[in-house]
């Protein structure tokens, strides 16, 4: 499950109040990171780049069942955050 502090600044990035969505937005958060840490970048970028976290969960989250795509604005940060990750 994600850290609190990671919660509370995608929630408010994404526009989102009290805790009754906080279990699938941690899912949420879960999956995108995961991707971004596959994609070659580090913990410690990932750590201070809640905004590209928060624009992969809202792309999953709006996208609805079976139509969940990531934007090409998320693959070109995670393509700029691994080449930094270097």
């Amino acid at each position: 499950m994600a850290d609190v502090t990671t919660l509370e600044n995608v929630k408010a990035a994404i526009g989102v109040t009290g805790s009754y969505m906080d279990v699938t937005i941690s899912l949420w958060i879960d999956e995108v990171i995961d991707y971004m840490i596959g994609a070659g970048v580090s913990t410690a970028k990932i750590a201070t780049s809640v905004g590209v976290v928060a624009r992969g969960v809202n792309d999953l989250w709006n996208n609805g069942a079976g139509n969940g795509k990531l934007s090409p604005y998320f693959y070109d940060r995670v393509t700029q955050l691994a080449y930094r990750s270097k």
